[in-house]
């Protein structure tokens, strides 16, 4: 990756580090590079956001960018990421362009950018965005007159994308029967996550649907599940669903009130796709971080998992590979190929609830079917990420690590791709063994630090 794009576009401390010049640039560069893929007279961008309140300054000045090269710009305003995604290719966009940093805090934004396709940008087309901004844009095209872009509302955009969730829901019976407490994160989702539900015909309790521009993940949505927790249980419900701020993952919790990470929903989607013979090649693919429990539970019904780097494009570019029809990461970020480009968390929970639907199963049984195995998670913050872990100190307390672990145990030291830390993961049959190798690595990369 480059200096600008990470794992999943430009990201940084909005007006700081991720400048309304900078969104001006990448509006100039990106339309620039995707309208020369584009063969039409008039390019068209459609542009997306979230509920941060630096999105509308950040979508002022790529729109902007956009229109000063002579394309038009289709705004979609607030709605889920893979809603761009699915868009971008229904209106025949040149490309789709997501404002948001997804999970992160408020104080964070991104812009990421779909093709004209809806899947993510390859990286050389991303190479050479980031080019042309790092380089100046000074010297492109600035269109006079009538050839200058125009921005348009489409105003019918969340209804177009809630339509087509709905054709993707293929269970014989509504869900009238069903209570669904969903978390909206007070981002993306806060309209589009309700408005599905009750289309649907579900009993729905939203929880942090009222954005303010400053709330989004503020203690809610996928990364802090307390709340949704205790509303299940109160309302008696039979799922709660969380969504992220941008709605391309979900978390969903139990009638009990306990937590479904992805792994888990992985594998109750793929067993069950397995089961009715619609898991192309019986594999799936998932990220080293996922847990072992998930290979342990597809191999007894005969599915391989196919590992692959962190961060859901490198999940895509796997799934392409080896043609599999699901994919996806433990933060609840997983794609559906035969329907979707990318991750959507509206997506995944609907074919959540169609399983239990189907087999008329609660969740917490069917997540019974993956069992975990003890796994630590550490994140140090620091700002030499990407070249902490070859010192010689760290290296060594890593193949110490993997010795001690042996053949049944799992490690993964890795930095952040969105943000500014090492994450330093252990699996292992035994808890007091995972202590030991994440202490002495963290050990080792303070000593480093300080060397």
């Amino acid at each position: 990756m480059g200096t600008l794009f990470g794992t999943d576009g430009v990201r940084g401390i909005a007006n700081v580090e991720l400048t309304p010049e900078m969104a001006f640039n990448l509006g100039r560069a990106g339309s620039y590079v995707l309208a020369n893929q584009d063969t039409s007279s008039r390019p068209r961008i459609m542009v997306g956001k979230d509920t941060r309140i630096s999105g509308d300054m950040l979508e002022a000045a790529l729109v902007a960018g956009i229109c000063s090269t002579g394309a038009d710009v289709l705004t979609v305003g607030v709605i889920p990421t893979p809603a761009v995604a699915y868009l971008t290719e229904k209106y025949q966009a040149s490309c789709g362009i997501v404002i948001s940093a997804s999970h992160n805090p408020v104080q964070d934004n991104g812009i990421k950018f779909f093709g004209p396709n809806g899947y993510k940008l390859p990286d050389e087309l991303e190479a050479e965005i980031e080019k042309l901004v790092v380089g100046g844009t000074r010297d492109l095209s600035r269109p006079i007159g009538e050839e200058i872009g125009r921005v348009y509302d489409v105003e019918e955009a969340l209804n177009r994308y809630l339509d087509f969730l709905v054709s993707c829901y293929t269970g014989q019976e509504k869900l009238n029967d069903i209570t669904i407490v969903v978390d909206c994160a007070n981002g993306a989702a806060y309209k589009a996550g309700p408005k599905l539900w009750s289309r649907m015909g579900a009993r729905v309790i939203a929880l942090n649907n009222q954005p303010n521009g400053v709330n989004i993940n503020d203690r809610c949505g996928s990364t802090y599940t307390e709340g949704l927790k205790r509303a299940v249980v109160h309302f008696k419900a039979d799922i709660g669903i969380a969504y992220d701020g941008d709605a391309d993952r979900c978390i969903a919790i139990d009638e009990c009130g306990n937590e479904t990470d992805g792994d888990h929903l992985i594998a109750i989607c793929a067993l069950d796709m397995q089961r009715q013979g619609k898991l192309k090649l019986s594999k799936v693919v998932a990220t080293v971080m996922s847990n072992i429990g998930l290979n342990i539970a597809l191999r007894r019904e005969n599915v391989h998992v196919e590992s692959c780097k962190v961060g859901d494009r490198y999940v895509l570019e796997k799934m392409k590979e080896i043609g599999a029809a699901i994919g996806g990461e433990q933060s609840g970020h997983i794609i559906f190929m035969d329907h979707a480009t990318t991750g959507d968390g509206l997506l995944t929970s609907l074919k959540l609830v169609e399983v239990m639907k189907r087999t008329g199963l609660p969740l917490s049984q069917l997540a019974r079917e993956m069992e975990k195995q003890p796994q630590i998670l550490v994140n140090i913050t620091m700002e030499d990420k990407d070249t902490i872990l070859s010192h010689a100190l760290v290296t060594a307390a890593m193949s110490r690590a993997e010795e001690k672990l042996g053949e049944w145990g799992k490690l993964v030291v890795r930095p952040s791709g969105t943000e500014p830390m090492v994450r330093i993961m252990a699996q292992g049959p035994q808890q007091y063994l995972l202590e030991e190798v994440i202490a002495d690595i963290s050990n080792s990369i303070k000593q480093a630090q300080e060397s």
